[in-house]
């Protein structure tokens, strides 16, 4: 198969619409999935016996095939962004449900035990002690998650929408392979950019693990 260059600079603006257009979705669903998990794994950490009902039903939610959470979705939120937004969430939580718990979980008992006989508040020593530390299992997540909805955007080309998927339904109506090509291209270059932005955000927020190294 061979590119033909001339489409592509035929169509340049159009490739940067649907690029942004794609990772616009992509990092909303990940944001999203951010604010709800974040308060349901301080639960699951701190209640036991709520830490297998949620992430097991994380877990029921991932199984459900992407295309029929788009088509549940319909009747709600119609055929708009919103419907590729919310199926895109959805499968975000079980990575980053699993991967917060982990996070607390890995907190050392004797690290929350000084807070605590400091006379440090539960909530703050949530949000500077506990979160802190837990951040690399975190952002192993929150990578996970994003490389994924990335890739899963395409799927909502089935409903009108899908960024970059758009590109592959234009090449195989019409046996071009020229626009799925680069639609491939595209959706991999801009997973690579987004894991290695996070690896430096991650860098970035944790300066005591640069200092221990």
């Amino acid at each position: 198969m061979t590119i033909d260059w001339s489409w592509l600079g035929n169509h340049t603006d159009d490739l940067t619409t649907l690029t942004l257009s794609h990772l616009q979705a992509a990092l909303t669903a990940v944001l999203l999935g951010l604010v709800i998990s974040l308060p349901l794994a301080v639960v699951a950490h701190r209640i036991r016996p709520l830490r297998g009902l949620l992430l097991g039903l994380s877990n029921v939610l991932f199984t459900i095939p992407s295309i029929a959470i788009f088509v549940l979705l319909l009747p709600v939120s119609g055929l708009t962004r919103t419907t590729t937004v919310i199926g895109l969430t959805v499968y975000t939580l079980v990575v980053l449900l699993r991967n917060t718990v982990e996070g607390l979980d890995s907190v050392p008992a004797r690290t929350k035990e000084a807070a605590k006989a400091m006379g440090t508040r539960p909530l703050r020593t949530l949000l500077t002690v506990e979160l802190p530390l837990a951040l690399p299992v975190i952002m192993a997540g929150v990578r996970i998650a994003t490389v994924m909805s990335i890739s899963l955007v395409s799927v909502a080309t089935y409903i009108g929408d899908g960024g970059l998927g758009q590109l592959f339904t234009d090449g195989f109506q019409r046996n071009f392979p020229t626009p799925v090509i680069v639609g491939v291209v595209l959706t991999i270059l801009l997973a690579v950019v987004a894991d290695a932005l996070l690896v430096a955000l991650q860098y970035a927020l944790t300066p005591w693990r640069r200092r221990r190294a």
